[in-house]
């Protein structure tokens, strides 16, 4: 059995959505294994453009969408994303849906205290989308979680509720907010309850069949290495373990099922909310860079932060990651650079180092140090094979290879799902 786990080599946002559905025709099943709805992947498909949040990319090409047990889950934002894909005329039910029965669930309550805790920060936001996701997940280890399988027994989320409020209203109140009255979340989540249990499986059932008849699994991740919770720029992180090695704790399976780590980078940098952000541009090229780029989150809108390439951070999440090949997308948005810059270290206070280090002070003093290479004034988007693209924009792929220790094994040039260049398949056996 041939998997595949995709995951962001830099901070989100790299267009993981085409480069999933572009694979998803060859799997059987696509898996979400972490984050939550504050992540997006925008799919575009002919004149229909769907953007995602907790649906699995799959659905788009018909294939069974699983949802694993490391997603955190706004039952009202899957029901209202469901709605929206199937105006647009995909099927969505049961028989293609499936969601882990010990997934846990995102209440009101949670954003409620996400929001309040930004605004407590003042200055020193983290930039939270501010969609509860934190707080789910700090009630999952803290093991008060209303998870999907709850809403079966109306006792246990009686008592649960107890517990959950009995944290959630102290903290509320500590910070000004307004509490929340167990009676009402009660009812919300009974009225909600017929509409989700039916998509709720021991979907770690369903993958170990899937391993015995030999299918092919596609492992979907949400946000990037760098904004991983252990492994990313730390505070200015999600809240949950992004890389490709979590796929087996998110999902149900054993590590070695995982199979093939596909990385996904644009060929510059982007980033979204507070946080360190070494060859960030202030400039014309940045601000091209965004609106070529049409750099606006999926799900915030809010305008990305844009940037030259930076390869030391790529090479640090391909070492962490454990990714073996790299989707390098958005090529085209560099045509008609006539210089194009990649960082290939750091100085901080005078010492030179090419990795990011770990403590925030030392990541917000890092000053990028840039090898300078020859744009091209030809256009790249649509090209379907090398013989297509400039000699100067392979010389610039080869070079990020190099620099980043990892090949490339596809290459995306243009949001269209068929304006790829396939180098290798990571799918093969």
């Amino acid at each position: 059995m041939a998997n595949v786990a995709i995951i962001g080599a830099q901070w989100g946002d790299e267009g993981k959505g085409k480069v999933v559905d572009w694979l998803a025709s060859r799997a059987d099943i696509v898996v979400r294994f972490q984050g939550g709805h504050n992540a997006g992947h925008t799919l575009v498909v002919g004149n229909q453009t769907y953007k995602l949040s907790l649906l699995p990319s799959g659905v788009v090409r018909g294939k069974l969408g699983i949802i694993g047990n490391g997603v955190v889950l706004d039952p009202d934002a899957l029901l209202s994303e469901i709605a929206r894909v199937q105006a647009q005329g995909l099927e969505v039910g049961p028989h293609n849906l499936r969601i882990a029965e010990n997934t846990p669930l995102i209440l009101p309550l949670h954003p409620a205290l996400d929001k309040a805790r930004e605004a407590a920060r003042g200055g020193d936001k983290i930039g939270t989308t501010g969609r509860g996701i934190g707080p789910a997940y700090e009630d999952k280890v803290g093991r008060r979680s209303i998870r999907i399988c709850d809403l079966a027994e109306p006792e246990t989320l009686s008592r649960k509720l107890d517990e959950l409020l009995l944290h959630h209203n102290s903290l509320l109140k500590g910070l000004g907010a307004e509490p929340f009255e167990k009676q009402a979340l009660l009812d919300a989540l009974l009225e909600l309850a017929p509409k989700l249990l039916p998509f709720s499986e021991a979907v770690w059932e369903r993958l170990d069949e899937a391993r015995h008849e030999n299918k092919r699994v596609l492992f979907e991740g949400a946000q990037a290495v760098m904004l991983d919770v252990d492994h990313g720029t730390y505070p200015y992180v999600t809240s949950s373990n992004t890389v490709a090695g979590n796929a087996a704790a998110g999902a149900g399976i054993g590590p070695h099922q995982i199979g093939t780590v596909l990385g996904i980078a644009k060929a510059y940098t982007t980033r979204v909310g507070s946080g360190p952000f070494p060859t960030e541009l202030f400039d014309d090229v940045g601000k091209r860079l965004g609106e070529r780029g049409r750099e606006f989150g999926t799900v915030t809108g809010r305008p990305r932060r844009c940037g030259w390439f930076d390869a030391c951070l790529v090479r640090q999440a391909v070492k962490v990651g454990g990714i073996q090949g790299l989707a390098l997308t958005k090529l085209d948005v560099l045509d008609g650079l006539t210089e194009l810059k990649i960082c290939t270290g750091y100085r901080i206070d005078g010492e030179v180092v090419k990795r990011l280090p770990a403590a925030a002070g030392a990541q917000a003093k890092a000053e990028p140090i840039y090898e300078t290479l020859e744009g091209w004034s030809e256009s790249t988007q649509g090209a379907r094979s090398w013989a297509q693209l400039p000699a100067t924009a392979i010389k610039y792929v080869k070079r990020i290879e190099e620099l980043v220790e990892a090949p490339v094994t596809l290459l995306s040039t243009s949001p269209e799902r068929d304006d790829t260049i396939l180098v290798s398949d990571p799918f093969a056996d």
